[in-house]
């Protein structure tokens, strides 16, 4: 048989095809002679042929053949095969297939090679390619080459010794006695390997952690060294000594310091010499401080030291390149909350950055400019966030208009600035907000007594002849059907009144009733504009009439229903009408972040509790709780109550005592089974049967102290408590769930079961998404019906998307203040 072709004659025949077809042809032939010639046993071409698969594998082509043929080129006695064949391996093999266990015993036979090159291969590939098994099996030889005093070995060893902690994290400890002179070595390849060894294990393990602690001191001497040592060129990078190094020991140093206030003093000298006279003017040095940045803020460091560390994000915000300043405003962000006054000294130039071209930078510094919005600046920052808002992508719109709405409720200077704001972003970015901003400024101009004219007159002006921002055309035409006689007297103090007939004002509503970019909800709210004028105007009442019926027989069935019901009101119930449609009283803010809202201060002053307003109640659907039944058995736990009378479903049984380790939830003897006419928690049949002159929930229940019921991966869930005047065994339970991770939880589900001498009502939560770095909260209101004045346990079960990983986690809350339930 001929001799095969060599490696590199495969090559240039490969890249001579001109299409994929040729390309395929050319390879299919000689995997087919490879093929001829492992079944031949040819052992001469052997390393040649699977050099050559090795090449068709890495151009994407199947090579699974030639496992095998790897496994005795590492047999072989000759180096070259070796080499080739422990290459192979680690392409073509992994610890899915059977066939890598066949290689242990070549491997343990490698490790004791007299030749280090070929240890060098052995380790390589276990520390690649090694299952727990393999790692298992070799663990001692890895263990007694990290001690031997042969640098080329000693890196090698420690790398793998990584991948056996990684695969096999009990056999840590056996790697234990290795360490204590790693960090002596002067070869900065063993230093760097061993650097990467203490991290691992100081990551998986905390007592680990607290006995690698005692090596701080070593550390900060090895850093030291570093930074002080001259020119050496086997390691200088840029002018920079042995910078891969630097940045390992800086992690190694995070993970050290973090929550020990000893080992954080013991580096923070250190940090403010790499802080100070590492150069900045090359990518290496700008690495090496980033890395420093994040060690200073995750250790407990000194506050100047924290300063220091800012400034240098300041400095990357200036640098010509993306990447940094994009990584500089990530770090920023997260700092923000904590050492707040510090970044607020770079806040020009992080709203320069709002101007730049690229867009994930733009975004960046948009999400930092409103944390960094307080009372003080509010009004220079919405400036320019208002003129970002009007240049900007369409992508961003909608997330700036809702920082705007956010940032000018919580530091308004005045009413009428907060007016002018919403409005200014209703007419820049109006199809963009969100769905509840029309309602949002609806009611802070209703509780805006003294601007009833100007606003009315303001909006009049914005949307004459232009109908394109559907939510501001929306708040127009339901001020100007509200406070349309003050637009017509020209009442107006704040400036210049216009001149405006009735006539005039109903053009434009009816303008708006016609127009093509108007919506149905817009319609709608024009149409009970026009009828609401027809109270406040008086000599234009017949033209109102004449439109209200001519819409009586619209095809929009929502505009017919109301032009309707409109027409009875003049016809049937004109005696009714002017006082239906009388101007709206005040409206009381009901927060949509539960009863205590942690107001955001940016440094300015405390949280301040907010006015707590009981939500409201509706129809709540009953497969959640009895898929929450499934889980926790039915036996000792009472299914969640629909807000319709139903039958108490039937125990489920079996999985409780898993869950609730066979405990008695009511610390008292197992009660009978609840008779069925179990009491409901009462629900109004009709709207207006639930009013009456008893306030809902009991005022002396301000006094009950909220609780922590869950903390845990950076979600908090916090319960606070109201007692109900109409059923006093009745207690309101408001939740609260907050994230202050750097990313939202997605589909955030909450449930809640409680022993069967309880019953449980749980509500619709506000909103399925958990914001990040605490900019909001989901709250849910969950009713607990206890007449035999028990002590209140419960356990709550939690399901959420975070990070692409859907999460779930189960636990039991017993620490209700008394208060709650007596």
């Amino acid at each position: 048989m001929p001799a095969p072709i060599r490696l590199r004659e495969l090559i240039r025949t490969i890249r001579t095809a001109r299409t994929q077809a040729e390309e395929r042809e050319m390879i299919q032939k000689e995997c087919a002679a490879i093929r001829s010639s492992f079944r031949e046993e040819d052992n001469t071409y052997r390393c040649r042929n699977v050099a050559k698969l090795l090449y068709m594998h890495m151009l994407g082509y199947p090579a699974h053949f030639g496992q095998l043929e790897c496994l005795k080129l590492i047999a072989s006695q000759k180096f070259t095969d070796k080499r080739i064949g422990y290459l192979g391996a680690m392409l073509l093999l992994d610890e899915r297939q059977d066939v890598h266990l066949l290689m242990t015993n070549c491997i343990k036979n490698d490790l004791n090679h007299s030749t280090q090159f070929v240890q060098g291969l052995a380790l390589c590939t276990l520390g690649c390619m090694g299952s727990s098994e393999m790692c298992r099996d070799l663990a001692g030889e890895v263990e007694k080459l990290l001690k031997t005093s042969n640098s080329y070995l000693r890196k090698k060893a420690a790398l793998c010794a990584v991948h056996v902690i990684r695969k096999v994290p009990e056999l840590m400890e056996m790697f234990l006695p290795a360490t204590k002179n790693l960090l002596n070595e002067k070869n900065h390849g063993v230093l760097h390997t061993s650097v990467v060894l203490l991290t691992e294990m100081c990551e998986r393990s905390p007592d680990m952690l607290a006995h690698f602690r005692k090596l701080v001191p070593q550390l900060v001497r090895i850093l030291k060294n570093l930074i002080m040592s001259g020119y050496s060129p086997e390691h200088d990078v840029s002018g920079i000594s042995d910078p891969f190094l630097q940045v390992r020991i800086l992690r190694l140093l995070r993970i050290l310091g973090r929550n020990d206030d000893d080992s954080s003093e013991a580096m923070n000298d250190i940090l403010a010499q790499v802080a100070t006279n590492t150069e900045t003017s090359k990518n290496v040095g700008n690495a090496i401080l980033y890395e420093t940045v994040l060690t200073i803020m995750d250790i407990k460091s000194e506050s100047g030291l924290r300063v220091l560390a800012i400034n240098i994000l300041g400095r990357f915000l200036l640098n010509n390149d993306k990447n940094i300043r994009y990584v500089a405003l990530t770090s920023l962000l997260k700092t923000v909350q904590t050492d707040h006054n510090a970044v607020q000294r770079h806040r020009s130039t992080i709203v320069d950055c709002l101007k730049d071209l690229d867009v994930s930078i733009k975004r960046r510094a948009m999400e930092l400019s409103f944390a960094l919005v307080n009372g003080n600046n509010i009004r220079g920052m919405m400036k320019e966030l208002l003129y970002f808002l009007d240049s900007c992508e369409p992508e961003f719109k909608a997330d700036c208009a809702s920082g705007i709405f956010l940032a000018a409720e919580k530091y308004a200077p005045s009413k009428r600035w907060h007016i002018d704001t919403i409005m200014r972003v209703l007419t820049t970015a109006g199809s963009y907000v969100r769905d509840d901003a029309v309602p949002n400024l609806i009611q802070l101009i209703t509780n805006s007594v003294e601007m009833h004219a100007y606003t009315v007159q303001r909006l009049y002006k914005a949307i004459l002849g232009d109908y394109s921002q559907q939510p501001l055309v929306q708040v127009a035409a339901w001020c100007i059907g509200e406070y349309g006689d003050l637009l017509v007297s020209g009442q107006c103090e704040e400036e210049e009144p216009i001149q405006v007939t009735e006539d005039e004002v109903l053009d434009i509503l009816e303008s708006v009733l016609i127009s093509n970019m108007s919506t149905s909800v817009t319609r709608g709210y024009a149409l009970t504009a026009i009828m609401k004028l027809s109270t406040r105007f008086t000599c234009t009442v017949n033209r109102i009439k004449k439109v209200v019926s001519i819409y009586g027989s619209s095809i929009d069935v929502e505009l017919q229903q109301r032009a309707v019901e409109y027409n009875a009101l003049f016809k049937k119930y004109d005696h009714m009408r002017s006082a239906l449609l009388e101007r709206m009283p005040v409206m009381e803010k009901v927060t949509t972040n539960g009863p205590t809202e942690i107001v955001q201060t940016n440094g300015e002053t405390e949280p301040a509790p907010l006015e707590t307003k009981p939500p409201p109640s509706g129809p709540q659907p009953t497969s959640q709780a009895n898929d929450l039944l499934d889980l926790l058995g039915g036996n000792d736990i009472t299914p969640v109550i629909p807000t319709a009378p139903t039958s108490k479903p039937s125990s489920a049984g079996g999985e409780l005592l898993d869950l609730l380790g066979d405990i008695n939830l009511t610390g008292a003897p197992a009660a009978a089974p609840a008779p069925a006419s179990v009491p409901q928690i009462s629900q109004p049949p009709f709207l207006l049967d639930g009013l009456s002159s008893q306030p809902l929930f009991n005022d002396t229940a301000a006094g009950i102290p909220s609780i922590t019921a869950y903390s845990k991966n950076g979600l908090k869930i916090e319960f606070t408590f109201e007692r109900s005047n109409t059923n006093p065994s009745v207690t309101v339970i408001t939740i609260q769930a907050s994230n202050s991770t750097e990313l939202d939880m997605t589909d955030f589900v909450f449930q809640a079961a409680v022993p069967k001498t309880f019953q449980l009502q749980l509500l619709s939560p506000s909103s399925s998404i958990v914001p990040a770095f605490n900019t909001g909260t989901i709250t849910q209101v969950i009713k607990v019906l206890n007449p035999q004045k028990q002590q209140l346990r419960m356990r709550i079960k939690l399901t959420y998307n975070h990070k692409g990983s859907a999460m779930q986690d189960l636990a039991e809350v017993n620490n209700f203040p008394p208060q709650s339930w007596q």
